[in-house]
């Protein structure tokens, strides 16, 4: 699901978001805005990495688990 997906499902139309923006770069500065983004990217990647991990591991557990005949 893209990130302009999720917007819309939100309800959230160019101006709130515009607002939204403007909020966050009020609170946090320019400068620590970057370091942030970084953050949460890697958060999301570590986050989908573990996912697929998961679901590796079950089916490999699956696997090991068949009756021996």
């Amino acid at each position: 699901m893209s990130i302009l997906t999720s917007v819309l499902l939100l309800g959230l139309g160019t101006p709130e978001i515009i607002l939204i923006a403007c909020l966050v770069l009020l609170m946090f500065g320019g400068k620590k805005i970057p370091e942030l983004m970084k953050g949460l990217g890697k958060g999301i990647k570590e986050f989908k990495d573990a996912s697929k991990g998961t679901t590796n591991d079950s089916n490999e557990v699956s696997k090991n688990e068949a009756p021996n005949n």
